[in-house]
């Protein structure tokens, strides 16, 4: 019992530390320790270690994801530098008008999402030419990190055909393909990008309405009108990424990330060099921009393997996979729960798969409707404050608050998926 107040308690306290915007290189590793404190974890000496465990998720994580962070934050920067993503969005404005900003910046986001690159990466990527899209529209900036993540973790990451990892990890335990029940996942995806837009839309006009708009920081790149490159300049780097990370997904699968990063910063920069304002200054801020978001993402991977690590952890695991009832409610409670204390929609996945798979598929249940079940309930609870996409994507690369940033964003990545999630088993149950 005391371990499973301590794990619930911990992650509690982690939400809302990171809700008032404690740095999360404290309060993760904090909360960390009270969830190991009460499981009664070794601290410092013995197998399974409190400093150990956590420094092997912090470290894994970075260890994975390095690179990607590395040439994502450049890319992004060098997007900036140059002025290309701000061509692109007076280019957009000029052709759909300033009322379409929002719907521009969700439709690059779902793209590159779709086309197999990073949600992390599709953030980096896009944030310059979001951020001239919200100035030029005069929109609420703080709108920003709830729009990007509308386009690249709601009706996307989780669709049939997605190249995304949370669409591929069901197909190693139920057989399937990334195609599974696509018929019902395109209605759901429809769903969601047609009544999370209009929400958005909605939300982000109250505020206008209510007096807000976008306010100009010193931060915000200075680039000179006359300097503008032309608009191409800047589309074709985001085809080079991604042509090359859905082309080389399957052959390399995460280091094709790599390769098409690495392909956009280079095509960037042959194509835009004469553009670039101050290359050296681009490349220290892109470096220490990267450092900082997988840093504070690693910070809350490293929570989350101390709480895989507890008995209380395991129990809910257990407790989650033996929901008696529907079975495809049950998988979508197990994932849901899961992903929502570990803050991941993969992480989730992989924990409660090995258990729910051969579970369901014993009692009979077809692998395609597991599979997208598990696929879109992985992808609710996981976008709670403490998720790593969420904290980079609001703090590093926006530069908002959760506290004026994430509300937003909850509605459409949390509220959204988990009608869509109950529109799949409706649909189901009925066909």
């Amino acid at each position: 019992m005391l371990s499973l107040i301590g794990l619930v308690g911990g992650l509690g306290l982690l939400i809302f530390l990171t809700i008032r915007g404690m740095n999360l290189f404290i309060a993760a590793p904090l909360c960390a320790l009270i969830v190991a404190l009460t499981s009664g974890l070794p601290i410092f000496i013995g197998d399974g270690n409190f400093v150990t465990t956590y420094m092997q998720g912090f470290t894994g994580f970075i260890a994975s994801w390095f690179f990607m962070f590395l040439l994502g934050a450049l890319f992004g920067k060098f997007m900036e530098d140059t002025g290309a993503a701000d061509a692109v969005a007076k280019w957009i404005v000029d052709k759909l008008g300033f009322h379409r900003a929002v719907l521009a910046v969700v439709l690059a986001c779902a793209i590159l999402t779709y086309g197999g690159v990073s949600v992390f990466i599709v953030a980096f990527s896009v944030y310059p030419m979001a951020l001239s899209l919200f100035k030029d529209a005069n929109l609420p900036r703080r709108f920003i990190p709830a729009t990007m993540a509308f386009g690249s973790v709601t009706f996307t990451m989780t669709s049939a055909g997605s190249p995304e990892i949370q669409n591929w990890i069901p197909i190693k335990y139920l057989g399937t393909s990334p195609f599974a029940a696509w018929e019902v996942s395109f209605v759901v995806a429809v769903f969601m990008a047609l009544f999370g837009y209009w929400w958005l839309k909605k939300m982000i006009g109250k505020a206008v309405d209510n007096g807000e708009k976008f306010e100009v920081r010193s931060s915000d790149p200075e680039i000179p009108v006359r300097d503008y490159p032309h608009p191409m300049t800047g589309i074709i780097p985001l085809i080079v990424v991604l042509i090359l990370s859905f082309t080389l997904h399957e052959a390399l699968a995460q280091l094709a990330l790599i390769v098409a990063l690495g392909g956009g910063v280079l095509t960037l920069m042959a194509i835009n060099f004469q553009h670039f304002h101050n290359l050296p200054q681009a490349v220290n801020l892109g470096t220490t921009g990267a450092l900082l978001a997988i840093g504070n993402t690693a910070a809350v991977v490293g929570f989350g393997s101390i709480a895989k690590a507890t008995a209380a952890f395991q129990t809910t695991v257990e407790v989650m996979t033996q929901i008696p009832g529907n079975e495809l409610i049950g998988a979508a409670i197990a994932v849901s729960v899961i992903a929502g204390l570990t803050g991941s929609a993969s992480g989730g996945q992989a924990i409660a798969l090995p258990l729910v798979g051969p579970h369901y598929l014993d009692q009979g249940v077809d692998p395609e409707e597991l599979h997208r079940i598990v696929s879109i309930s992985s992808g609710a609870l996981d976008s709670l404050p403490h998720n790593g996409y969420v904290v980079t994507t609001i703090r590093a690369i926006c530069g908002e608050t959760h506290q004026a940033a994430y509300w937003p964003l909850a509605a459409l990545t949390v509220v959204v998926p988990l009608i869509g999630l109950v529109m799949a088993i409706g649909l189901f149950s009925i066909f």
